[in-house]
């Protein structure tokens, strides 16, 4: 059995290197995403088929998925 990502004898290491403000830019933008998606004007928009913010991203998710 493995013991996973920590198994030292495996001898392989994975080092990432992340730029933290394009993280910070991006953790932002999310945040902002979700509260605007618990708003009641996200809910009337979607109601009445004006909202196009959430939408846009979940169609280009889905054509990114496939």
């Amino acid at each position: 059995m493995t013991d996973g990502f920590g198994n030292e004898e495996s001898g392989a290491k994975i080092e990432i290197e992340l730029n933290k403000e394009v993280v910070r830019r991006i953790t932002k933008e999310y945040k902002n995403i979700k509260k605007y998606m618990k708003s009641s004007l996200y809910a009337v928009k979607q109601m009445d088929g004006t909202e196009d913010v959430v939408s846009k991203l979940l169609k280009e998710g889905e054509e990114n998925d496939g």
